[in-house]
């Protein structure tokens, strides 16, 4: 059986007619990102209940060998092999179980999610919304890159590539590199998919020009599927 994870949520005033899924990065929890929320300033009437996810506390190699929470290892600098795939699949399984449980609790379908993270949250993100049974509303990821790359255009389903991708990343990352941000994108692009890339003039955050952008993004997608 899977191990639920607890979580953070933050609710609309009235009915929930969205859902988005938001992991957080290395060492954090789901109250790293929630108090975004009111800065998104999003409209009433999207109805989007935000859910921000605890990852499991685990011993991080590099860090050497402290626990924290982490969706995953990292074993080694070597951007090839960062992401521990063991890790990333029994997280993506333990997420999965997580997305499913709020969409059936809400009555909401694929098209009403989006599936977010920043860095090792963005990692699952990628990970998680391109394997999707059906189309979810969008993808975002935020300084983070793709693990597994190579198996990427044998698992992703054709669902999955309807959905929009915003990638964004800082110039500066002195975490996650550019380039391997921008590398990561391609390949999603070349595996069929949509993908939005921006990038900042900041380090390994969050800026507010980008809080912006999210916020129209979110409204764009959560908006095109809405019945009129």
């Amino acid at each position: 059986m899977t191990e639920q994870l607890s979580y953070i949520d933050v609710n609309p005033q009235g009915e929930v007619k969205s859902l988005v899924v938001w992991m957080h990065g290395l060492g954090d929890s789901g109250h790293g990102f929630a108090p975004l929320v009111p800065e998104l300033n999003l409209p009433d009437n999207l109805g989007i209940r935000f859910v921000f996810p605890h990852a499991p506390v685990r011993p991080i190699t590099i860090n050497n060998g402290l626990p924290m929470r982490g969706w995953y290892d990292i074993v080694s600098f070597d951007m090839n092999n960062r992401a521990d795939e063991k890790g990333v699949l029994t997280s993506a399984e333990q997420l999965q179980a997580l997305i499913d449980s709020e969409l059936a609790k809400h009555n909401l379908t694929h098209d009403k999610l989006v599936i977010a993270g920043f860095s090792q949250g963005g990692v699952m993100a990628y990970h998680l919304g391109c394997r999707q049974p059906e189309a979810p509303a969008g993808i975002l990821s935020l300084s983070a890159y793709l693990s597994m790359p190579t198996k990427l255009a044998a698992e992703a389903t054709e669902a999955a590539k309807t959905a929009p991708v915003l990638a964004m990343h800082g110039v500066n990352d002195e975490i996650i590199p550019v380039a391997l941000g921008k590398q990561s994108a391609e390949v999603i692009k070349q595996a069929g998919f949509e993908v939005t890339w921006q990038d900042y003039p900041m380090q390994h955050n969050v800026c507010a020009e980008q809080i912006g952008e999210i916020s129209k993004w979110l409204q764009a997608v959560l908006t095109s599927k809405s019945p009129a």
